[in-house]
């Protein structure tokens, strides 16, 4: 719906607060310029400038209301920027109006081209799928064939395509999740899930995986983005704890901070940054790639996150994952 015109507004406001101004300024006028006022003048001049008062106070009254869509459309940008809404609400002024309709198509038009351009990478990484599994069964047949060289070679290759799939898979699935501006998982259920998982995958060690996460706390990311960044992060504390993991959340502002602790041996601090690049483990006889952390890293950057590795208060690794928060009035 329309408002009435912000110029009307304006106009009337303005012509309200001069003629105020001037009702003020002619009572002045007159109770200088009188030597000798009567009474009956001076009552007539205090009503004169109560009257202008009225008229100044109702002029700037006028204005300011006149100018309240403005505010409330910087409220809905906000909105649209925090991820509360996809679209710009309410009612705004004739001459805003068409920026407003304006603004809706672009972020219409946005949301949808994201989603092809995500859509389409997905079709990509599957349509690779099956040149990558054919490539990797080509490398025990070239070792077996006395070409070690060349089924190296080839391994480094299918490793580097895969890494690169991977992460622009992840910046895809996070763009086109920005653009809706929606998403949200709650921390809880996923942390609480995936420690059932992990507690049959690690049965035979008898972890004990704890989950200490409120019920209100939610990230502004996808279900299956948060379960893949906090997979990563509780199987990789799984492979290192002795006996126990940690699960824990808190909101920090308008932050989520996951912190996943381990009783394991640690990583050393000069090792730290190195273990969250591409193909690098902290120990080389480790099961893994070594690119579960660089997943979790270039999702959460995705997202204007982070993760970052530390000392756990039990000796071994902290991972500290950030990631934006959904507004408590969602």
């Amino acid at each position: 719906m329309t408002r009435r015109s912000l110029y009307a507004r304006l106009i009337t406001g303005a012509a309200i607060w001069s003629a105020g101004l001037l009702a003020v300024a002619f009572a002045l006028a007159m109770v200088f310029v009188s030597r000798f006022p009567e009474r009956v003048l001076l009552i007539h001049h205090g009503l004169l400038a109560l009257t202008g008062a009225v008229l100044v106070t109702a002029g700037v009254s006028v204005i300011r209301r006149g100018l309240s869509p403005i505010g409330l459309l910087r409220e809905r940008l906000a909105a649209v920027r925090s991820g509360r809404t996809s679209r710009l609400e309410g009612e705004y002024p004739a001459e805003v109006e068409p920026l407003v309709a304006d603004l809706n198509t672009l972020l219409e038009d946005r949301e949808r081209s994201v989603a092809r351009a995500a859509a389409r990478a997905g079709d990509l990484a599957h349509g690779l799928k099956t040149p990558l599994a054919v490539l990797s069964q080509e490398i025990p047949r070239a070792a077996a064939a006395g070409q070690p060289e060349l089924a190296g070679a080839i391994r480094q290759q299918v490793d580097r395509m895969r890494r690169q799939i991977d992460s622009h898979l992840a910046h895809a699935r996070a763009a086109a999740s920005g653009s809706a501006s929606r998403a949200h998982a709650d921390v809880g259920e996923v942390s609480l899930g995936l420690a059932r998982t992990m507690g049959r995958l690690y049965a035979d060690r008898a972890l004990a995986i704890i989950v200490e996460v409120p019920g209100h706390v939610q990230a502004r990311v996808p279900v299956e983005d948060l379960e893949e960044m906090l997979g990563n992060l509780v199987d990789n504390a799984c492979k290192w704890a002795r006996t126990r993991v940690t699960v824990s959340a808190t909101l920090d502002d308008a932050r989520v901070v996951i912190l996943v602790d381990d009783d394991g041996p640690g990583v050393e601090a000069s090792k730290r940054e190195q273990v969250l690049q591409r193909g690098v483990r902290a120990d080389e006889t480790a099961p893994g790639s070594g690119l579960g952390l660089a997943i979790v890293r270039d999702l959460a950057e995705a997202y204007s996150g982070s993760v970052a590795l530390e000392t756990s208060a039990t000796g071994g690794v902290r991972a500290r994952l950030t990631l934006p928060a959904v507004p408590a009035i969602y």
